[in-house]
């Protein structure tokens, strides 16, 4: 079921910790990586830069692309309305609170949020006790 009301997207959003590591990158849309990191992206975005991505460590480091921030993915369980209001901000004050930097990546189900590495776990024991606080 979609959640739109916002204080039972807070509530529910039971955030989960990816075990992977993700890098964020860039590559030109038109040349000799766009197809292989096309093919191995978490997700990709065009810029008027460059093709963004979202990759997995190994592949990023494979392509040599893996940046100096390894990132860790913690999803939002809560299946949220993509038309709802507040889950975003929530989350990333809650975060800038404690000085955890974060990129939001909303998608059809679920919102995700990537965090530096060294700090994942700080991270969803913030957003675990934000979500409980809010039920």
């Amino acid at each position: 079921m979609t959640v739109r009301d916002t204080g039972a997207m807070i509530a529910g959003m039971s955030p989960r910790l990816d075990p992977g590591l993700w890098h964020f990158c860039t590559v030109d849309p038109d040349g000799p990586l766009a197809p292989r990191v096309k093919e191995c992206a978490l997700s990709t975005f065009i810029e008027d830069e460059g093709l963004s991505a979202i990759l997995p460590g190994d592949d990023a480091k494979a392509l040599g692309l893996a940046g100096p921030l390894p990132m860790r993915r913690i999803t939002l369980q809560v299946n949220s309305a993509l038309d709802g209001v507040g889950l975003t901000a929530a989350v990333a004050g809650e975060l800038a609170r404690a000085g955890i930097p974060c990129n939001m990546v909303a998608a059809f189900h679920h919102d995700h949020v990537f965090v530096p590495a060294d700090r994942a776990a700080e991270a969803l024991t913030r957003l675990q006790a934000r979500a409980g606080a809010s039920s």
